[in-house]
């Protein structure tokens, strides 16, 4: 039977009696290195992979249940490896009620914006200190508390199909089966290979009606055989390799590991089969990034084992620190309260939720195909790029305390290891927040701030520098940080409170030299003013910053210069958007641009105390500045410089723009820009606004192999555009994007 006779639906004997196994192929094209062919009573999927690699997967229907029913690899043409036989993919949803949070009530109120339900039904959806699954829930946290039991489901998926769809797009081939149901939730099962590697990606595409649902997934594959040669291998959090053999007892629930990198390896007949999450569109925005064990291993019985990713149930707060007494009561506290933040996924009505697991076949053992795998992030690094640094920004350590509690500058930070480990050259940190004396006008705040920029100066070295920024939340409304190009002694109080009687907007006290004092909006925009400074709106729309900055959008400091934009965060976390923070943070730039302009996104951490066993990678995303070299301490003013230009871009990691440009001058121009990429890639689009709406092109990359890069040339029309910006996404959610330009 040709493969052209393929094109049409094929119907083949299925095991159950008197069932067929239907698949629909009429949307499959055949191409090179990537074949779908009804072979015996299963869909055969074989492609070509990595380093000389090709792959195999069959895929069938028993009793209304899919199964995988082989999967198989070969390297150089050399004899199949039989990774898997007859093995069934198993997800379990678990679900809660989605609240509204008291931080985010504060801010709106103070706005003097009536809670309606109209108005909390938009708001809920951006909420980050909520914990659906904490029952009752901590009073003064949410809306509507106490939680109750009943509110949280746990559903495994079940399926009641016959039947499968299977189509080309690009260089992929998916396939679908429907018919599945996990509790509120209904909807696909599907699979995806990708021409060029060894990726098979498997996830539950389903949707709920229910109203206010917040929820979280558990997905693998189960019914691996248990013998001699088969053993689960991971990293620990210190990077030590670590093994399981399954000679134990029978597990009753699954077993989360605390793997480094979000990675476990099933070795098995001479081959490895990799089990990890999406790299960064996987978690949801927390306060630390403590590792809680993203993937998992269950022995089922005797001679059958699971593996899988997971999201565990609640935090686990930092670890406490502190000599003294003050501080150490307060770190305990701050540890506890984690536990109210642990927000799942958003689920808005009739939104379709993809839920992906990944699985990587190599027919090497299990440190070869590691590394092939820790590729697809740079080994958790971001990578280095010619002609720029890489920046974070937003970090709540309380480092003057840290100092303070020590005694000494001469220590070592647990979070500077964490920096270096990453490759970040540049960290705009963020002290006077919920530590020492942010609101103290005198003697007390300036002496905790030179401690402040002593440290700073202390661990700042030539490939990597501290900022000492702060995020003051006075007179501007919601949160924003402060960042100026050198150290400012500087002190803030909120109206209507005032200074002490007769403190001058600024003065020169020793040792401090020049201090500035700022009491109102017109004082914090003229420090901003005179001394170089940047603001922009810390986590814009949710949090603190609910209602902001469209609250303030006619104020004379948004409009000025001075006022960079808005922070970009994975937060909320909704698995139907297809880039990261696809509504509230790219949605606030592009308002922002019609606006006013040119106003733009850094991306931002917001978090507090790091240590070398957390897993902090996919939780981060950064700023790639254009810079020559990492500025010194005392004066940072090119950093600040190329932010208030744009010429930065922000990134998960996994994808990179080398360079980007507009040409031409007339009404006809081309934005160039050249892209890179590790995942199979999704789409590329140019994005723009005309003073009022927002438009896009969107050039689709499907056909474009994974590791790869292209250079751009999208041809626009000026007429009519007041801005425009690009950005490229790959097929695991990850993305990169420039900053908007002004065409006028």
């Amino acid at each position: 039977m040709s493969v052209r006779v393929l094109s049409a639906t094929l119907l083949c004997a299925a095991f159950a009696a008197g069932q067929e196994f239907n698949c629909d192929l009429s949307g499959y094209k055949e191409q090179d290195g990537l074949k779908a062919q009804l072979r015996g009573e299963a869909l055969e999927l074989t492609w070509r992979g990595e380093r000389q690699s090709d792959l195999r997967m069959a895929l069938t229907v028993r009793n209304g249940q899919p199964i995988v029913q082989e999967l198989a690899v070969r390297k150089n043409g050399a004899k199949w490896t039989i990774l898997a036989q007859n093995v069934t993919p198993e997800f379990e949803l678990t679900s809660g009620s989605r609240r509204l949070s008291n931080q985010q009530i504060e801010p709106l109120k103070e706005l003097k914006v009536e809670l309606t339900p109209e108005v909390i039904e938009r708001e809920k959806w951006n909420a980050f200190w909520d914990a659906p699954l904490m029952i009752p829930g901590q009073p003064g946290t949410d809306l509507d508390l106490p939680r109750k039991p009943g509110e949280i489901r746990r559903d495994w998926a079940t399926y009641h199909t016959s039947s499968c769809q299977a189509r080309t797009d690009g260089a992929r081939i998916e396939v679908t089966f429907s018919g599945l149901e996990a509790g509120i939730f209904s909807g696909s099962l599907q699979y995806a290979i990708y021409r060029g590697t060894n990726l098979l990606r498997q996830e539950v595409v389903a949707k709920t009606d229910k109203p206010s649902v917040a929820y979280k997934y558990n997905g693998g594959l189960k019914g691996f055989p248990i013998k001699d040669d088969v053993r689960v291998v991971w990293r620990d959090t210190a990077r030590g390799w670590q093994q399981y053999a399954f000679g134990g007892t029978v597990n009753r629930d699954s077993v989360g590991l605390r793997a480094r990198n979000r990675l476990a390896i099933l070795e098995t007949n001479g081959g490895s089969l990799a089990v990890f999450p999406p790299s960064h569109k996987f978690f949801w925005s927390r306060e630390i990034e403590t590792n809680l064990g993203y993937v998992y291993y269950r022995k089922d019985s005797e001679s059958a084992l699971a593996i899988g990713v997971r999201q565990p149930e609640r935090e686990i707060g930092p670890k406490p620190w502190g000599i003294s007494d003050e501080v150490w009561t307060r770190r305990v506290a701050e540890s506890r309260g984690d536990l109210n933040n642990f927000a799942l996924y958003n689920a808005p009505p009739g939104t379709m939720q993809r839920m992906p697991v990944y699985f990587y076949l190599s027919p090497n053992d299990s440190r070869t195909t590691q590394q092939q795998v820790m590729a697809f992030t740079h080994d958790d690094v971001y990578k280095p790029l010619p002609g720029y640094k890489v920046l974070v920004s937003h970090f709540h350590f309380h480092f003057n305390e840290e100092l303070t509690d020590e005694g000494t500058l001469d220590f070592q930070p647990t979070w500077l290891p964490v920096f270096r480990d990453l490759g970040i050259n540049i960290a705009i940190l963020a002290d006077f927040h919920s530590d020492s004396h942010p609101t103290d006008t005198g003697a007390v705040r300036l002496n905790e701030q030179k401690v402040y920029f002593d440290g700073c100066a202390r661990f700042s070295d030539r490939d990597l520098l501290l900022i000492p920024g702060e995020e003051p939340d006075a007179n501007f409304g919601g949160h924003y940080m402060f960042v100026f190009p050198k150290p400012l002694f500087f002190t803030h109080v909120k109206q209507p409170a005032k200074g002490p009687q007769g403190q001058p907007f600024v003065e020169h006290l020793v040792p401090y030299d020049k201090v500035y004092h700022t009491t109102t909006a017109d004082t914090e925009l003229s420090l901003l003013q005179q001394e170089k400074g940047l603001v922009w709106q810390t986590h814009p729309r949710t949090k603190g910053s609910t209602g902001y900055p469209d609250a303030v959008k006619d104020r004379d400091f948004f409009q000025s210069d001075r006022f960079l934009g808005g922070s970009y965060q994975s937060l909320p976390v909704d698995l139907s958007e297809s880039r990261l923070c696809e509504a509230r943070c790219l949605g606030l730039l592009d308002d922002m641009n019609n606006w006013a302009g040119p106003k733009y996104m850094i991306a931002e951490s917001d978090t507090y105390m790091k240590y070398p066993d957390d897993e902090t990678f996919p939780q981060l995303i950064v700023n790639y500045v254009k810079l020559d070299r990492v500025p010194t301490y005392r004066d940072w003013a090119p950093v600040l410089n190329a932010l208030r230009s744009g010429d930065y871009f922000v990134s998960s990691g996994e994808l990179l723009l080398r360079s980007w440009n507009i040409e031409g001058t007339s009404t006809r121009r081309f934005y160039n820009a050249e892209a890179e990429w590790t995942f199979p890639p999704e789409f590329a689009e140019l994005v723009w606004g005309d003073g009022n709406k927002v438009y896009r092109e969107v050039i689709r990359m499907t056909d474009m192999a994974p590791f790869g890069s292209h250079k751009f040339r999208v041809p626009f029309d000026a007429a009519g555009k007041k801005w425009v910006r690009f950005a490229v996404w790959d097929s695991s959610g990850n993305g990169a994007f420039t900053q908007p330009v002004h065409l006028k």
